[in-house]
């Protein structure tokens, strides 16, 4: 018969301590590994010995041999962490960081992949504004009303906007640039012809509303092919051609930038690689686009080379409007300085134009009649109040004795 075992109590136990001294090896294992580790440092550098080091240097340095004799005396686990600590190892990073995150090497700066996020970094900014909910209301159709000169100079300036901003963008693409040049066309807040609108802020060092006029793209001569096609998409748009798609889209840029002024316009949606949008409120919507062309596509006056966005640049003063200025703020706001204009609390009849630009007090300031009215009203109002709130119930108990003197 099998003896019974031994109960708990009776098993020997062996201290923790005794049985297996772990500092000692636990230190045998990091020397271990961090030694193959310099090996492989040194074997990946493509040293060899050094001359006059001794046997300290050649064992810095190290050999096949040493690698050799060095891994032959370790087992799996050994030799995996060893691996790990492998400061030039090939391996994958398991969390998908770019280079640079995974080793350092002093010898050049690492690359942190911030440069080429960029582009990418735009592009999600940008997927993540999404765009408005209200409808896309078509323009009316435009009909170039001049001929001759004019003509030709309208055809040409509207050809370059859609060859030099999308060559190579399918037709849509090219159909949205051409919609927005004619919406300018026909807004209040920008120039009455064609080359107007396209060569508007040309002279300023930066700020010119299509880029191709002031980055130097005009140098090159375009190609006979892709010119041939924005000649056409141009005549057909100057011929009474609207691209829904777009609408009343004033603005647009490409996807792989995330300009500041984006957040502050209604997104219309994306047609090719440009994104459009159109001015908030009533001025982006079709019936405020009232303006008439007025021809002259070769008179560029320097106001109109100097001139920027009305919408973006806050450049509509009360005085363009007819309304007199009144004093001036100057605010810096994260260190920026702005200078605003507040418009005359003193307008007649008390009502004011909004303009961009300016700050109005949130209302004007009442008569002494109307304070008068409003207080009688007020007396009046808490006069009724009083005859409709009903009396208190009586307390059935005895009212508390006054205390005694002192």
């Amino acid at each position: 018969m099998r003896p019974a075992p031994a109960s708990r109590q009776e098993r020997p136990t062996i201290p923790l301590r005794t049985a297996l001294p772990l500092r000692p090896l636990l230190a045998g294992l990091a020397a271990a590994a961090f030694a193959v580790a310099a090996v492989f440092a040194a074997l990946h550098a493509g040293r060899g010995p050094a001359a006059g080091g001794g046997a300290a240097a050649h064992a810095v340095t190290g050999s096949t041999r040493d690698m050799v004799r060095l891994t032959g005396r370790m087992d799996r686990a050994m030799l995996a962490l060893a691996a790990r600590h492998e400061p030039r190892r090939r391996a994958p990073d398991l969390w998908g960081r770019p280079p640079g995150w995974g080793d350092l090497d002093l010898s050049a700066v690492p690359d942190l992949g911030f440069a080429s996020a960029a582009d990418r970094t735009a592009q999600e900014i940008n997927a993540l504004r999404p765009a408005s909910l209200l409808p896309i209301r078509p323009m009316r159709p435009f009909v170039l009303p001049a001929t001759g000169a004019d003509g030709a100079r309208a055809l040409q300036c509207l050809s370059q906007a859609v060859y030099y901003e999308a060559a190579r963008e399918p037709l849509k693409g090219q159909q949205a640039v051409a919609q927005v040049v004619l919406n300018r066309l026909r807004h209040p807040a920008y120039p009455k012809s064609v080359c107007g609108v396209v060569y508007q802020g040309a002279a300023r060092v930066s700020g010119c509303q299509f880029t191709f006029t002031c980055d130097g793209a005009l140098r090159f001569t375009p190609q006979a092919a892709l010119w041939s096609r924005a000649q056409a998409v141009a005549r057909r748009a100057l011929s009474g051609f609207v691209l829904k798609d777009v609408g009343s889209a004033t603005h647009y840029h490409a996807d792989y930038v995330a300009p500041y002024w984006a957040p502050t316009l209604v997104k219309l949606g994306q047609v090719g690689a440009h994104i459009f949008y159109r001015w908030t409120g009533p001025w982006g919507e079709p019936p405020a686009f009232t303006g008439r062309y007025l021809g002259g596509e070769a008179n560029l006056t320097q106001a109109v080379l100097q001139g920027a966005d009305p919408r973006i640049g806050n450049l509509l003063a009360p005085e363009a409007q007819g309304i007199l200025a009144g004093r001036t703020v100057t605010l810096a706001v994260a260190g920026e300085v702005r200078t605003y204009t507040i418009a005359d609390p003193k307008a007649e009849g008390g009502r004011r134009t909004r303009v961009l630009g300016a700050i109005y007090a949130p209302r004007r300031r009442p008569t002494p009649d109307e304070v008068r009215e409003i207080n009688a009203s007020l007396v009046d109002l808490e006069t009724r109040l009083d005859e409709k709130r009903p009396d208190p119930p009586a307390s059935s108990s005895p009212a508390p004795a006054a205390p005694p003197a002192p």
